[in-house]
């Protein structure tokens, strides 16, 4: 609308002039709170590897002069935001953003992030990748200074480091030119076998100092004292520094105990002695000269090479209080890399169960840390980051963390697993609980390097969480953990949703290496979980070292789960197990060609343990169902088809034995018709029996991380 010129106005009437005056005046007004309604105008900063912390950081690249540009290092970008805060009473006023240009930052120190950083729902901080520049955060250090040397007949690289001579530093990881090297190894593939156990246990619990190998697996070699072994025993590495090898005994000490009771046949290999310094990629570090011997892969110059060390532990502390009401929020990660860190056992570090003295964890490598750690953190989103080449878990979401987000992100080439939810105890707290977290098209992969019982997603303590559209392969252990409370006890872990992952080649690896432990799971559950639902997901090559390796398993205690629209194929123990629980619903999912049986059950139950409705169950064994069978479950609407033919049978029980006792009285055994089972199409033809019996069918090709989130 136009405002009309005074000598317009003028030749009205008082009444008229009155409302064109009210009008014009209630367009301006529109105008100011129009304005006043703008987003806030966002507050940039920069930071570069040419910066410097003295200049202002308002500047992309240095000036001509070299008098002002970016800031040099996160932390000094990060006192500016809260130097902004200050100066607004402790609130932001405007969204900040702060660009990390392209580079490697090598930290002396975490990055810490507490609540005088945080941003709010209006003005959030940002730190994001500057364009389609690749800033790099990492934990490690450069080696350099190589020279060629000989070494037992052999040409090796040499690089001499005070720091490890004079006792400050020392490491057990090591990348090259973005690979990671190996420490040296015996056996350079595959693994030894345990021959005798020495020390008889009363308990399976309790772990054992040393054991006898076989003839000629070991050797008194001079450094075999520097050396660890790493031994795996049920679903648990331990990782045993060597005090002395009796080659006449063939009995090997060491100077930890093992997690569990060893059995004979338990496999192990050794680690860090320089007389097996033999493959190439191989590296040993020699802790009383400093001296870094090399052997290097095909085409690798190394004074040319990017060698890199890790020295931290962890690259980012964001760490609020929660039970003060105190958070880290509102903070966006975006387009960072994260690298090079390390976790080992501490000196004073100690293990209240089952013993002090122990060289591992009793599940999931559950107390090494994650890279980038979270205490007291609320709605803040990692997108499109990556952690890679960490000795540790990636991501680690500790007490008091909700409504976080962490979104396309790639998590890869781990010493431990990916990410972790919550703890192992319970917080009485809500204000100190983990809850409603999401994890979101994400690619975990490469996992378990150094601490093979390690993860891909562990939910602790926590609710109301949800995984969704991430792809989980190459760990030797479990896909998803969810729940730490072993039996019928109070637990926080419910109300998880799991839906449209796709998680492949856990226990034996797409490489073809393991399987090397047993008791494992595509997903993994303990104790009560009202609420939790694991809906449209794809499981697939799946293996157990002596036994347990399951698609879907619901362990101790596991309660009031729903598992449904699943594929899993491909297993060594079956597509589902319980070990026991209560009242889960196991609903129209496909279970095909577990090697051994399709189906377990284990220790019986004096209540409904399970409902297993549905379902299509396709395989090539003989027994199709194993375990302790009480008939305290329910089998109904259940479609089965042996390939070529022959009986299929439950425990000890025909098909016609078993429905006389009640089971599948309105189930089928015929061919389910799938389009190309061999291929893994589960896709059902038209003609299928299984529409007669209800079965819905359900579209798993959008399962993984979807294309959108995952751009850079």
């Amino acid at each position: 609308m136009r405002l009309r010129k005074r000598s317009e106005v003028a030749g009205l009437s008082q009444s008229k002039r009155l409302t064109c005056w009210s009008v014009g005046m209630l367009c301006l007004l529109c105008e100011v709170m129009a304005m006043g309604a703008q987003k806030p105008r966002t507050v940039v900063f920069y930071v570069a590897t040419n910066g410097n912390d003295a200049w202002s950081g308002r500047l992309a690249s240095p000036n001509r002069t070299k008098t002002d540009g970016p800031f040099a290092t996160l932390p000094r970008a990060l006192d500016a935001v809260r130097e902004l805060k200050r100066q607004h009473g402790g609130t932001l006023r405007q969204p900040v953003t702060i660009y990390l240009r392209g580079g490697t930052y090598f930290l002396r120190e975490p990055v810490t992030l507490t609540p005088e950083h945080s941003g709010t729902p209006q003005c959030p901080v940002t730190i994001t990748a500057y364009r389609n520049e690749k800033p790099i955060l990492s934990g490690g250090r450069r080696i350099t200074g190589w020279k060629l040397a000989t070494l037992n007949g052999k040409r090796v690289w040499t690089a001499e480091i005070s720091e490890v001579r004079e006792g400050k530093w020392f490491f057990r990881q090591l990348w090259v030119n973005g690979k990671r090297a190996i420490r040296a190894r015996h056996p350079n593939t595959g693994y030894l076998q345990v021959a005798e156990i020495l020390d008889a246990t009363k308990q399976w619990h309790e772990g054992q100092r040393r054991f006898r190998f076989r003839e000629g697996d070991l050797k008194a070699w001079e450094t075999v004292t520097d050396a660890e072994i790493i031994v795996m025993n049920r679903w648990v590495e331990s990782r045993l520094p060597v005090l002395q090898v009796k080659e006449v005994e063939r009995v090997v000490e060491c100077g930890k105990r093992s997690l569990f009771r060893l059995d004979p046949g338990d496999l192990y290999y050794l680690e860090h002695c320089l007389e097996v310094l033999d493959a190439p990629g191989e590296w040993f570090l020699d802790k009383r000269t400093g001296t870094l011997y090399y052997l290097p892969r095909p085409g690798e110059e190394m004074r040319r090479a990017v060698v890199i060390a890790p020295v931290l532990t962890q690259l980012v502390r964001m760490v609020g209080e929660p039970k003060g009401g105190l958070w880290v929020e509102h903070i966006v990660w975006r387009g960072i890399t994260f690298a090079h860190t390390e976790w080992y056992f501490p000196a004073d570090f100690t293990l209240g169960w089952p013993a002090p003295d122990v060289g591992g964890f009793p599940q999931a490598a559950v107390g090494v840390p994650g890279a980038v750690y979270g205490e007291g953190v609320r709605r803040c989103t990692f997108e499109n980051c990556t952690i890679a080449h960490v000795g540790t878990y990636g991501i680690e979401l500790a007490r008091g963390c909700h409504e976080n987000r962490i979104i396309g992100c790639t998590i890869t080439d781990l010493g431990a697993g990916g990410i972790k939810i919550g703890e192992t105890v319970i917080r009485d707290d809500k204000g100190e609980q983990t809850f409603g977290n999401e994890v979101t098209d994400c690619a975990i992969t490469d996992g378990g390097k150094m601490f093979h019982s390690a993860v891909g997603i562990w939910i602790g303590q926590s609710y109301n969480n949800r995984i969704a559209h991430c792809e989980i392969a190459d760990f030797y252990y479990t896909g998803i953990s969810i729940g730490w409370t072993w039996g019928y006890g109070r637990s926080l872990a419910g109300g998880n949703i799991v839906e449209f992952n796709h998680v492949h080649h856990i226990g034996k690896r797409s490489d073809g290496d393991g399987p090397i432990l047993s008791d494992m799971g595509g997903i993994y559950t303990l104790g009560i979980q009202q609420g939790t639902v694991i809906r449209n997901n794809l499981w697939h090559d799946i293996a157990g070292w002596r036994y347990g390796g399951w698609g879907i398993y619901f362990d101790e205690g596991s309660t009031g789960i729903v598992a449904e629209n699943n594929i899993v194929y491909n297993t060594t123990h079956g597509g589902f197990h319980q070990h026991y629980g209560r009242e889960n619903i196991v609903h129209n999912n496909i279970f095909a060609y577990g090697r051994d049986w399709q189906i377990q059950v284990s220790r019986p139950k004096p209540h409904l343990r399970f409902r297993f409705i549905g379902n299509i169950v396709i395989g090539r064994s003989e027994q199709w169902l194993a375990g302790g069978i009480d008939f305290n479950f329910e089998f109904d609407r259940n479609l089965y088809y042996r390939e070529g033919g022959g009986p299929i049978r439950f425990g000890n029980l025909s098909w016609e034995e078993w429905q006389a006792k009640g089971m599948d009285k309105h189930s089928l055994i015929a061919d389910p018709q799938f389009v190309a089972p061999e291929k893994g199409d589960f896709r059902l033809q038209p003609t299928s029996p299984a529409f007669q019996l209800g079965f819905k069918p359900f579209d798993l090709s959008k399962v993984g991380p979807r294309k959108k989130a995952m751009r850079r």
